[in-house]
């Protein structure tokens, strides 16, 4: 998958060991609005997370859109976006270089729905889904921008503003 962005904050040069992660991200869109986990701070986060042993990127991404915003997917119609790359030190232990390869997908979803299943570092922040158009997401996370997940989901929202993501024109 093409890479769009990479977010290197070299500062992990005293680190000992190396933590490499790939994580997938939905993209759904109805009427115009993306599918969004909401905190109860009011920060936008793209539905998605990592994989669990012997997944594939579509499995994962059909496992975390349903437990993170309770909607199913089509896995046979994802369509790949392009990747945003996080190198850093690890924010979780700082003798560690985080390479994070977030993978981000657009998904049609079925029109079902089903409660969500949340983690409790999710459930601690208040999260719920909520329908957003771009501009909407990158207004409010542009200026609540702390976490590197919300910078990483305010970039790939900014290049659908931009029009940099091809697949999407016409759909958003």
């Amino acid at each position: 998958m093409e890479i769009l962005k990479k977010f290197d904050a070299q500062n992990y040069k005293d680190t000992t060991s190396v933590f490499e992660k790939y994580t997938i991200r939905g993209i759904i869109v109805r009427d115009g609005k993306i599918a969004m986990q909401c905190s109860s701070d009011g920060e936008y986060k793209i539905p998605g997370g990592g994989m669990e042993a012997g997944e594939t990127y579509v499995e994962a991404l059909a496992r975390e859109v349903k437990e993170e915003t309770g909607l199913f997917i089509i896995p046979e119609k994802a369509v790949g976006l392009g990747e945003i790359l996080e190198v850093r030190k690890d924010i979780f232990d700082d003798t560690k270089k985080f390479i994070c390869h977030s993978l981000f997908y657009y998904c049609e979803e079925t029109g079902e729905e089903v409660p969500i299943h949340l983690t409790k570092s999710e459930i601690a922040k208040g999260y719920y889904l909520k329908w957003a158009t771009p501009q909407e997401i990158y207004d409010t996370n542009i200026a609540m921008e702390k976490d590197p997940w919300i910078i990483r989901d305010t970039a790939f929202i900014k290049m659908i503003l931009d029009g940099k993501i091809a697949a999407l024109q016409g759909i958003l």
